[in-house]
């Protein structure tokens, strides 16, 4: 059992995520800013079973201060979900960065996405500087998209006398792939 979670907040400057991860009787949990080191704690539990319980407990707790689930793996039709709606905060988003209007409701659309796209934006975050142009949002939505690439097509075994068939397999498209040039500008 895993799970990564992250809290975004631009105007408040915050950028911070929190994972678990059960292992056997051990509870490990990660935290720190996105994109820089991190700390760690590991609780030694008596049983899988107390691990897993207080995994859920502290998860709890962070959702309840605002945490939300995010993940750097795309893998199925729900995290391709993700993806489609960061495209579509980035669409939301454009054209504030093309009118230099910086207003509450581009700050809540930048957490929103920040929330799917866990970005390391530095120790101040500076909302009007993450995107310089809308050069920058197309450059991010571009990648975005080719993660959404119709997948190759397989070709299926059938019975003699019978053409071919196709079959599509969903390949695991890591976020990760793209983090090194998905800021080009930071």
């Amino acid at each position: 059992m895993e799970i990564y979670l992250v809290f975004v907040d631009a105007i408040k400057n915050s950028n911070k995520f929190w994972s678990a991860k059960v292992e056997d009787n051990n509870l490990i949990v990660e935290w720190g800013r996105v994109g820089y080191k991190s700390q760690t704690k590991t609780h030694s539990l008596r049983s899988n079973q107390e691990a897993v319980l207080k995994s859920r407990n502290l998860v709890a707790e962070k959702m309840m201060k605002g945490y939300r689930r995010s993940q750097s793996q795309i893998d199925s039709n729900c995290e391709v979900s993700e993806i489609n709606r960061a495209i579509e905060l980035l669409e939301i988003i454009r054209p504030y960065v093309e009118q230099r209007n910086f207003s509450v409701a581009y700050i809540n659309a930048l957490n929103q996405y920040l929330k799917i796209v866990p970005t390391p934006l530095g120790m101040q975050i500076e909302p009007y500087r993450v995107y310089r142009s809308v050069e920058d949002v197309d450059y991010q939505m571009g990648l975005l998209n080719s993660l959404l690439t119709t997948p190759a097509p397989q070709v299926a075994a059938v019975a003699v006398g019978h053409a071919p068939e196709a079959t599509t397999e969903t390949k695991a498209v890591s976020l990760k792939t793209i983090s090194k040039n998905f800021w080009r500008h930071l």
